[in-house]
């Protein structure tokens, strides 16, 4: 029987799960605001929090391992709290300008890029390298289930208590995780480094080329990324408004995803990993292209809806295995700036690929669109049967 986790993770995860439901129930009160104003408002908001997102992760992985991941986290959970008091005031004060919409999104866009890193490391600080599998599959499916309810939550609050009691709530919760953050302590962490930030920079590049297997990894994650993510936010909702679903049907199909998902990653948490960790990530992955396969070739919801729980249930399996790889390739002194350049792995490529597979959608149909992301998908599959750790 599979020992225990450690209560410091626990502890840890129920906080970090808290701050990642305040940020997403936040995140999609404000995008329901912004969209009063119309689509380019919407598009402002949107953009004011993912570039500094993408452009700042990497300084964000070399400060948390300069400074220490804990250390960092106390600095961004504090200051989302003061955002989040500020952003109650403005809107008491002047309503929700587009002005005070996006600077909201612009300040939570630079401390997502500096908290992301930090957060990734945190398992391996706290967890024993045998348990860290069980330990990222727990957190993956907590924040699986988070994505499924936040929309429902955020509409919920939205309707009810306003966009204003939503900052003051999540401000509250912010301080709930800080004073979590101040009772945990890293068993596995490694002194601040001395090095000047720019040589951080650089030297968290060359342990990612040089390290066995971890470049590799990281291109099959942003490969799989760009054509996983686009399908419950982008071609599931195209594919049903051009099959006259309607949007409680779509929502269906996309929860299916996620249910999916987090049924996969609770049985590896319960489990463990495979012990050829290759081969497991290429089983997950033919499994999704089969589904994402199916996804565009069934028409009734419900097949589409069980499709879509095969999606989940692959992708559940392929990330279960690949974190952990990814993760425990990477020496402790470079924690942070492996998972920034993780996060960057994912970021990057979404942003072509949905603008490709929109286009896509647009001028041939989303059927098509879903039929490249299964042949990329069972490419990534083949080349998931390559992996090898750095210490094999």
């Amino acid at each position: 029987m599979s020992a225990p986790l450690p209560r410091a993770w626990l502890a840890f995860l129920a906080a970090s799960t808290l701050s990642q439901l305040g940020s997403t129930v936040l995140w999609f009160a404000l995008g329901w605001a912004a969209a009063s104003h119309g689509g380019q408002v919407a598009a402002l908001v949107l953009t004011a929090s993912g570039l500094p997102r993408l452009l700042l992760v990497l300084v964000g992985g070399s400060v948390a391992d300069r400074v220490g991941a804990r250390r960092l986290l106390l600095v961004t959970e504090s200051v989302m709290v003061a955002v989040c008091l500020a952003l109650a005031f403005g809107l008491h004060a002047t309503g929700p300008t587009p002005w005070l919409l996006a600077a909201a999104g612009l300040a939570s866009g630079i401390v997502s890029a500096f908290s992301l890193p930090a957060l990734g490391s945190m398992p391996r600080r706290l967890v024993d390298d045998a348990a860290l599998p069980r330990a990222l599959a727990l957190r993956q499916s907590l924040g699986q289930t988070v994505l499924l309810v936040s929309a429902p939550l955020g509409g919920l609050l939205v309707a009810t208590v306003g966009l204003p009691a939503i900052a003051v709530a999540d401000a509250a919760g912010f301080a709930v995780v800080l004073l979590l953050l101040t009772a945990i302590r890293p068993r596995r962490d490694v002194g601040p480094g001395a090095e000047p930030l720019w040589r951080s920079l650089s030297d968290g590049a060359r342990v990612v080329a040089r390290t066995r297997g971890l470049a590799g990894a990281l291109v099959l994650t942003g490969a799989v990324a760009a054509v996983v993510l686009p399908v419950p936010s982008l071609l599931v909702p195209l594919l049903g408004r051009a099959s006259g679903w309607s949007a409680g049907t779509t929502g269906l199909v996309v929860a299916a995803q996620a249910a999916g998902s987090i049924g996969a990653a609770l049985v590896v948490a319960r489990t463990g990993t495979a012990q050829r960790t290759g081969r497991a990530v290429a089983l997950g992955l033919a499994v999704a292209a089969g589904g994402v396969g199916l996804l565009a070739s069934v028409g009734a919801p419900v097949l589409v809806a069980g499709a879509a729980v095969v999606v989940g249930v692959g992708t559940g399996v392929a990330v279960a295995h690949l974190a952990p790889f990814v993760l425990g390739s990477a020496p402790r002194t470079h924690l942070a700036r492996v998972q920034a350049w993780t996060a960057l792995a994912q970021l990057a490529p979404v942003v072509v690929s949905n603008n490709l597979l929109g286009a896509l959608a647009e001028r041939v149909s989303a059927g098509a669109a879903l039929g490249c992301c299964a042949v990329v998908l069972g490419l990534c599959a083949l080349a998931a049967t390559r992996l090898r750790p750095a210490s094999s």
